[in-house]
């Protein structure tokens, strides 16, 4: 059986589909507190905290687990500089108490949803997973943390991972059942399309004095179904060769803002308004994945890189979202 902590949030609620697809045996957890319950309808769940080692004991007693795949965090960066406590805690402690309760289940496996904001500021371009890791704020610190708490677990044969450093994610589930719906809501994508929806009057465009092809910054978007056909390969690969490792997940290839914006003018076909404002402090020009060791060692390749189909996928989702979201 496997379990998804955080299976209710964006990532973790397309990873739940498809193993259910797949025919797989799933357990969520999740303590919904930015989770979703519409987003795992049919799913066994299990309420409960990474915190509450009590929580999580109950799930490896009543369930027969063999694998972990850890979404359960916190994720806004803004908010961890001012409360840096509450992502030491519920990002690193939580996951303490999951991996103590894992090892004294002889629990083995954990696939870990980690993130580019470990390396901070790049030394070059595109990022490869042995540049060095100095993060810029407490959310990217806690998974570094979490990292090497990892890696010495493994080191001394306690369990395998791997640490998937995602770039960024975005589009939605291929049918539009499912996709990104974060309140409140910090991602380019969905907030273009909030826009042309009109539940924005415009979007803001921080800096345009960069030096990218238009002068606003440069980041790489990848498919949210890429992601999860990156963590399958990652489990797959870990159990098959008994080892853990660190990978990037991009596009390996990166898009200004303002092409964000055109393509999904051209995609939604709705005048989309934006204004130009101050730089935010710390803010790279350019953040690109290197995501060859990923496409070498896992044998994965994105399947839809081209930024128009995850724009498209997303705004199909923020449509059915908008009919449907009185009734959830």
């Amino acid at each position: 059986m496997i379990l998804v902590t955080g299976g209710g949030g964006y990532i973790g609620s397309h990873l739940v589909k498809k193993l259910k697809e797949d025919g797989e045996k799933v357990i969520v957890f999740d303590n919904f507190e930015r989770g979703h319950k519409w987003a795992v309808k049919g799913v066994e769940v299990v309420e409960g905290d990474l915190r509450n080692k009590e929580d999580i004991k109950k799930v490896f007693n009543n369930f027969d687990i063999e694998e972990v795949y850890h979404f359960a965090a916190y994720s806004l960066v803004g908010e961890s500089m001012q409360d840096p406590m509450k992502y030491f805690k519920g990002n690193v402690c939580g996951t303490l108490n999951l991996i103590d309760v894992m090892t004294e289940n002889n629990v083995r496996y954990i696939v870990f949803s980690s993130s580019a904001a470990v390396y901070g500021n790049p030394e070059k371009i595109p990022i490869t997973e042995d540049q060095p890791k100095n993060p810029t704020n407490v959310y990217g610190q806690s998974k570094l943390m979490i990292e090497n708490v990892l890696e010495w677990f493994s080191r001394l044969n306690k369990i395998r991972y791997v640490a998937l450093r995602y770039f960024n994610a975005a589009g939605a589930y291929y049918d539009g059942s499912i996709g990104e719906a974060h309140d409140p809501e910090t991602h380019l994508i969905p907030i273009v399309l909030q826009t042309a929806l009109g539940k924005r009057e415009k979007v803001y465009i921080y800096g345009n004095d960069y030096p990218t092809k238009d002068g606003t910054p440069v980041r790489d978007y990848i498919h949210v179904m890429d992601l999860i056909d990156a963590h399958i390969k990652a489990m797959q690969w870990m159990k098959s060769n008994n080892k853990s490792d660190v990978f990037n997940l991009g596009n390996g290839k990166g898009f200004t803002v303002l092409e964000v914006i055109e393509t999904a003018k051209k995609v939604t076909m709705k005048d989309i308004k934006y204004e130009i404002a101050a730089r935010r402090s710390g803010d790279p020009a350019v953040l690109v994945a290197s995501c060859e060791k990923a496409k070498k060692v896992l044998g994965w390749t994105p399947k839809s890189p081209e930024l128009e189909k995850i724009i498209s996928d997303a705004w199909k989702w923020h449509k059915n979202f908008e009919q449907k979201e009185t009734i959830f």
